[in-house]
């Protein structure tokens, strides 16, 4: 494991590029869930624990893998994508691509697949993780999470495009279908808390 983390590295840029779209989906999602009831800025919070991080531990998770395979790694922020985002949340709609980690390297259809499965099956993890939260004084953080996470990770489980799904069918079905299953059964469960 130590291995794993050797050489992960973690640039200004970079570290200013993932704060930027952190704080940006954080805020389009509390302005999404506005309610009139709880305060902007403890769904600020509520977003920024749940989908902000499903956000940047999938990105993050990329990263790792692909430095595990000696590639340079950075996230980068899409600020048209950022402005757009922000923008629909006004009005109740949100399609977030923030931004993604670029990859350069030695990178095989197999790599390019365990690299992309990184990042669902982080959120998968972190969905589990929430689903524990219910049990205790932070269930309501607990069931957003869970269901956020489940769902952040299947949307990216889309065959099309350069969403993940698209490069870990073209490496591997039998995974593929396993890791949609996995995220399916999780978003069911996290509906039913």
């Amino acid at each position: 494991m130590k291995k794993l983390y050797q050489n992960f590295k973690i640039s200004k840029i970079e570290s200013g590029h993932l704060l930027k779209a952190w704080i940006a989906i954080s805020i389009a999602f509390a302005l999404v869930l506005r309610d009139g009831e709880t305060s902007f800025i403890s769904l600020v919070f509520l977003s920024g624990l749940t989908v902000g991080v499903g956000f940047l531990f999938h990105e993050l998770a990329h990263k790792l893998v692909a430095q595990k395979y000696n590639c340079w790694a950075e996230f980068r922020a899409d600020n048209s994508m950022l402005i757009m985002m922000l923008l629909m949340s006004f009005v109740g709609f949100l399609f977030a691509a923030p931004g993604a980690v670029m990859i350069h390297g030695n990178i095989t259809k197999k790599r390019n697949g365990i690299i992309s499965l990184a990042g669902p099956a982080t959120n998968f993890i972190l969905a589990i993780l929430f689903i524990l939260l219910i049990f205790t004084p932070l269930a309501p953080i607990g069931v957003f999470g869970a269901y956020i996470n489940s769902f952040l990770g299947l949307f990216n489980m889309i065959p099309f495009l350069n969403f993940d799904g698209k490069k870990i069918l073209a490496w591997n079905k039998p995974i593929y279908i396993s890791t949609l299953v996995t995220g399916v059964v999780l978003l069911i469960i996290s509906i039913k808390l």
